[in-house]
């Protein structure tokens, strides 16, 4: 018996695709076997993200508007998720990642997109502090008001829903970003049970952060922001690749070929193991007499 697993019985043999599991046990054995490398990839992902998280402090904390020097590198927290997400995918589907090297090159081949995207959600972030508070206000004052609020919280959660899809086709295809923006909206339906437990699990993670503050301060570094992404990663990819990815090889008449190595036979591995089945072959007799050394 080893220290990690019998390897020592015989079987099969080494199989072109791993062992399939299911569900929620599938997600964290998958998670667990990248674990320190994604806390690493958060610390990366975090530096680039800085002047965004210091400058929602600076907009709850104060009533100054210091926060304004901040908004304009802030947007570069786009192409950093664009970089995040493609090295989160990789691991969620079981494929190989450099994460410095990988989130680089990712971070400059999704720089354009991602700067029109980070600017956006600047926007987006500001408004929801700023914005939805007012409203709130006004509905309370007058209640004709109810409606555009509700509107804004609907605007909210669709644009946040849609968020588990637009960096992952940003990373995945060459759609441009009109594309992308609506084929999101279309995947938050398309795959909304999907939709739904990613922003389930997000909201869990968020709060549980938000409520045992500020000792959950030292975590934001290494955890739940890539923690985050993998969930989006590992339950929506596959709405992606079956609703936008598999449509395109469809139509060139071509295999895709990230499901070139599920579609294989499991029986057919790449050799077999029949070393129980084999007889040990009799050792030669030595016609010279052996030397001992005293």
């Amino acid at each position: 018996m080893s220290l990690f697993g019998n390897y020592d019985t015989p079987g099969r043999g080494v199989l072109k695709t791993p062992h399939e599991k299911k569900g929620f046990f599938k997600f964290w054995e998958i998670y667990g076997r990248h674990m320190w490398k994604l806390m690493e990839l958060n610390f990366l992902y975090f530096l680039f993200c800085l002047p965004l998280f210091v400058m929602i402090v600076m907009l709850m904390a104060t009533q100054s508007f210091v926060w304004l020097l901040l908004a304009v590198p802030s947007v570069i927290a786009g192409p950093a998720t664009a970089a995040a997400t493609r090295v989160a995918r990789n691991f969620s589907q079981e494929r190989h990642a450099f994460v410095g090297h990988d989130f680089m090159k990712a971070f400059k081949k999704n720089l354009k997109q991602g700067l029109i995207m980070g600017t956006v959600d600047t926007v987006f972030i500001l408004w929801i502090i700023i914005g939805l508070p007012i409203y709130k206000i006004q509905s309370e004052q007058n209640s004709m008001m109810y409606i555009p609020f509700v509107i804004s919280l609907a605007c909210v959660l669709l644009f946040t829903l849609m968020h588990f899809y637009i960096y992952q086709m940003m990373c995945s295809t060459n759609l441009n970003m009109k594309q992308i923006l609506k084929n999101s909206m279309f995947l938050v339906s398309l795959g909304i049970k999907e939709s739904v437990w990613t922003f389930l699990a997000t909201f869990i993670v968020v709060m549980v952060m938000y409520l045992f503050m500020p000792y959950t301060f030292i975590l934001i570094p290494i955890w739940p922001l890539t923690f985050i992404i993998f969930v989006g990663c590992f339950n929506c990819y596959p709405v992606i690749r079956k609703h936008v990815i598999q449509p395109y090889y469809d139509q060139r008449g071509e295999t895709n070929p990230e499901l070139a190595a599920y579609e294989s036979d499991p029986d057919d591995a790449i050799f077999e193991d029949k070393a129980a089945e084999e007889k040990p072959v009799p050792a030669a007799r030595s016609r010279t007499k052996k030397k001992t050394i005293k």
